[in-house]
């Protein structure tokens, strides 16, 4: 019988290799070793056992095929249209982060294979896969490159926004890569921390020390940027804007006799007491007589807690005879206590300055820090004002005249003003109406009147008890498309088909809103804007960021609708159609819209 020598080697089939490709093979075996190739390596050498010698890393542009195939698919579909234009920088950095969680899930998948299955893809069917991916990517980039700013231009065109152009190409790649980059490299980072780890430790304490990296790596970077964050818009609402002076009429916090002094109010409070209409501009716009509006604010410095700030509000209502207007609002201010001034003139124009509007700060920062790191907090300050208000009017002598008390909140602001409400019934128990603006979507009392909605009516604008008690509106004149009548107190709702901060929740990563079903959709939406898991809600998370970088009429932005919505909700002193046409454009002309470049 013949026997092998020890220079022989058996044959073995072409499409099948059990050994390790070694670190200088080519790229087609690249995908074995790659940035992240500690895992599966491990998993390949199987005993787990300290000591175990690292093998030397490929050249960092070596990528898993498996990775790059997951990756590319979703970062391809996130070039697709959704609900507002996406600057070409910030889809850059999208895409790329897209594209890194696929390549990470691709991987982990690799490696779970390579420790499953007994058998090793061979040299050339990797080339081969490694080819088709190269020839995808390149008709993906030809192909996608013109069809993404054609949908991009379908969405511009839908806000009233012009067509962009070719230079937002070299801003996408200036998003893309930097950050596409910047994940490979901590990838590997992490890779090589693993690999040898386990080398010396073995493989359970070589993913411990891993993940434990991770989350303190994690820990410092975020912390880091809230501790920015919080340092400059604390600096930022420290002290009024420039130009601004504390007000000289009595009927403003920080005015004379205030109890509340003007460097305390915060940027956003003395912008709001030292701003609006003053009687003499709302007589020139109406053309009928007015009065002085009040408004009063306490900001953070004004008083330690919200409650010593609810209570210092009040004494200020007392201290200007607010309790003597018509209309008294409650005003629940946004995250950094910005009350937007477009309502909040529109009121007192539409009163004759009649009117009394109190809020408070609670917060400097923007209202998605405030929302992630203290969402208590707008709650908490709703609550406490519009109780210590409410008492207040309680308390008053009976058949003494008694104000209009309204509730009003724009974003975390509604969100705020509605917590204080148990349910519909309780908002028009304690108030005399009611106006909700840009809800978030995690807002309790919002979600749970949407999910009430009468059957047949779209998410995006709901009907609900034929609108006897409350109504959406996203356009004019949708207040009184119902042909019932609309009762006393009214509770509205400002909601466009197209604002993110609506329609941005969890449930978007793996579920499909009602608001995109055949049937549902608003035809404010592009026809071209499919969901898809996760990807949609990375692309409804960006367009969140610029939902107040749209004309009015479209995304977070409400100024079209605000006089009308306060003519329902309120009442109107005005009545004269073209008095009413010179408010609607008083409005209007304030609108300040700021699209973010690219």
């Amino acid at each position: 019988m013949h026997h092998a020598s020890r220079d022989e080697e058996p044959a073995r089939s072409p499409q099948l290799e059990p050994a390790e490709p070694s670190s200088d093979q080519s790229l087609d075996q690249g995908s074995d070793q790659g940035l992240d190739q500690g895992l599966d390596q491990s998993l390949d050498q199987g005993s787990g056992r300290a000591g175990t010698t690292p093998r030397t890393p490929g050249p960092w542009w070596r990528l898993n095929v498996a990775g790059v195939i997951f990756g590319l698919i979703p970062a391809y579909l996130s070039l697709t249209p959704s609900l507002l234009p996406r600057p070409a920088i910030l889809q850059g950095v999208m895409t790329a982060v897209i594209f890194l969680l696929g390549y990470a899930f691709g991987r982990l998948l690799w490696a779970i294979g390579r420790r499953v299955l007994p058998w090793r893809v061979s040299a050339r069917v990797r080339r081969n896969v490694w080819i088709g991916v190269l020839v995808v990517t390149a008709m993906g980039l030809s192909g996608l490159g013109a069809a993404a700013l054609a949908w991009q231009n379908e969405v511009r065109e839908l806000v009233e926004m012009p067509p962009g152009g070719a230079p937002h190409a070299g801003l996408f790649i200036l998003g893309l890569l930097p950050v596409t980059l910047l994940g490979l490299a901590i990838g590997r980072g992490f890779s090589t921390l693993y690999r040898r780890s386990r080398a010396r430790r073995g493989t359970p304490i070589a993913l411990g020390i891993s993940v434990l990296v991770g989350i303190v790596a994690a820990a410092v970077i975020v912390s880091g940027a809230m501790f920015g964050v919080d340092r400059i818009y604390a600096a930022s609402n420290a002290e009024p804007a420039e130009g601004l002076h504390a007000p000289t009429s009595s009927e403003r916090s920080g005015g004379p006799g205030s109890e509340i002094p003007w460097d305390t109010l915060g940027r956003h409070g003395a912008a709001f007491v030292s701003e609006g209409p003053d009687a003499q501009q709302i007589r020139d716009v109406t053309g009928q007589p007015a009065i002085e509006p009040i408004r009063v604010y306490a900001g953070l410095k004004s008083a330690p807690t919200t409650r010593e700030r609810a209570a210092l509000a009040v004494r200020e209502l007392e201290r200007t005879h607010a309790f003597e207007r018509d209309v008294l609002v409650v005003a629940t201010a946004t995250g950094s206590g910005w009350l937007e001034p477009q309502t909040v003139d529109a009121v007192e124009y539409l009163h004759g300055g009649n009117t009394a509007i109190v809020s408070m700060q609670y917060a400097y920062t923007p209202s998605w820090v405030s929302f992630v790191f203290d969402p208590d907090a707008p709650v908490a300050a709703a609550r406490d004002l519009f109780d210590a208000v409410s008492a207040a009017i309680h308390a008053m002598p009976e058949g003494a005249h008694r104000p209009k008390l309204i509730s009003y909140g724009l974003s975390l602001g509604a969100q705020g003003a509605q917590a204080v409400f148990t349910s519909l019934a309780d908002v028009r128990a304690r108030t005399d109406g009611a106006l909700f603006v840009g809800s978030p979507n995690g807002t309790p009392l919002w979600q749970k009147l949407q999910a009430m909605r009468d059957p047949g009516s779209p998410e995006w604008q709901p009907v609900l008890g034929e609108g006897r008690e409350v109504r959406w509106m996203a356009k004019s004149g949708d207040l009184d498309l119902l042909p019932g009548a609309w009762d006393y107190p009214r509770v509205a709702y400002l909601q466009h088909a197209s604002d993110p901060v609506t329609w941005l929740g969890p449930d978007l990563l793996w579920q499909e809103p009602d608001w995109l079903t055949p049937g549902q959709r608003s035809d404010q939406i592009s026809p071209d804007m499919r969901w898809i898991p996760v990807v949609t809600a990375a692309q409804v998370l960006i367009d969140m960021l610029m939902g107040e970088s749209v004309p009015a009429r479209h995304g977070h932005n409400y100024g079209d609708l605000i006089v009308e919505s306060w003519q329902a909700v309120t009442g109107s002193s005005v009545t004269d159609p073209a008095a009413l046409a010179r408010i609607q454009h008083t409005i209007m002309q304030m609108a300040s819209i700021q699209p973010f470049g690219g």
